[in-house]
């Protein structure tokens, strides 16, 4: 008897462990489908004549400005420095002579009442209507960090360029967008919000709150006409990133961009350039424990350089 009971119990206990992991390869697939499908492919016309871009004159947020242009989108740039502002939307309109500019100097990191007032009339005269925001403006560590180290100038910094503007941007363009009944939000975050960053603490846990929010508004406007998505990418060629060459897993920001707006109206969180999405699903896969342990030592070694860089910079300033 007590051998058939048993034996019936292993039955069981194996029927139970072929289930769990059955469950777990659909999840796999689940995840590969999302990380690897994304879907997309919306044309950015179809949700107004205007694309709005923030730290519009350099990197991705300008890559987007004339990949936008290039789809038929008149552009409203929005960035810190007149100057460029105005060169940067001769060229598109040199390139792209049927294409409107506009432009918006703004100060991120000084986001006062003024400054939003000054956005939500720019909003406002839009003829067309406000179709694509793209929330760009950011900005990262100087290297690899505990969060002690950091200035408190970086920490401000950090939260009003990746956290406040995005927020706030957001908020400003969405009663102009409901009262179109519909619009695209485009939120660049980054694959450091999707794995906790030791030494990058504070930037990852500012783009994790890009892709949380995203996702969030993306399921809470989707019945009013309103679709947004967060950009969740590893490494591109960027002032931001510190990579100067492409490479087969670094794209430039003209390919992202391209890229990017393949994904429109799909997945809510995307990679778009197809090695960071494999790269994004592999870590998936990878205990958690790996990835910080893995991460942190990297993180340290980019340290110590950025720590002996800095030091000579300021030997160097004294000497002068």
């Amino acid at each position: 008897m007590s051998q058939g009971w048993h034996e019936y119990a292993l039955h069981v206990l194996a029927a139970f462990g072929a289930l769990y992991l059955g469950k777990l390869g659909v999840g796999l697939l689940f995840s590969a489908a999302k990380k690897l499908v994304q879907g997309g492919g919306v044309n950015p016309t179809k949700y107004g004549k205007w694309c709005v871009v923030t730290g519009a004159t350099d990197g991705i947020g300008k890559a987007f400005c004339f990949e936008m242009a290039k789809k038929g989108m008149n552009v409203l740039l929005i960035s810190r420095t007149e100057s460029k502002l105005v060169d940067c939307s001769k060229e598109i309109e040199a390139k792209y002579p049927s294409v409107k500019t506009k432009y918006l100097a703004i100060d991120y990191s000084n986001f006062d009442k003024a400054s939003q007032d000054k956005v939500a009339e720019a909003f406002s005269a839009l003829d067309g209507g406000l179709g694509v925001l793209v929330n760009n403006v950011g900005m990262s560590y100087p290297f690899p960090l505990y969060f002690h180290e950091l200035s408190d100038e970086d920490v401000r910094g950090l939260l009003e360029l990746n956290v406040t503007s995005t927020t706030i941007m957001t908020r400003l363009a969405l009663p102009v967008m409901l009262a179109q009944k519909k619009g695209a939000i485009l939120n660049i975050g980054s694959a450091a919000g999707l794995h906790p960053n030791p030494l990058l603490a504070l930037y990852s846990a500012t783009k994790a709150f890009v892709e949380y929010f995203s996702y969030s508004l993306n399921t809470e406007y989707a019945s009013k006409g309103i679709f947004v998505q967060c950009h969740a990418p590893f490494f591109i060629v960027s002032k931001l990133s510190k990579f100067k060459r492409p490479s087969a897993f670094i794209p430039t920001a003209e390919d992202y961009a391209r890229k990017a707006l393949t994904k429109l109206g799909g997945e809510p969180v995307v990679s778009p350039h197809a090695p960071h999405q494999v790269a994004s699903y592999l870590m998936d896969c990878i205990p958690e424990s790996l990835i910080q342990s893995v991460s942190l030592k990297y993180h340290l070694g980019i340290r110590a350089k950025g720590l002996r860089k800095r030091a000579r910079e300021e030997e160097s300033k004294k000497s002068k």
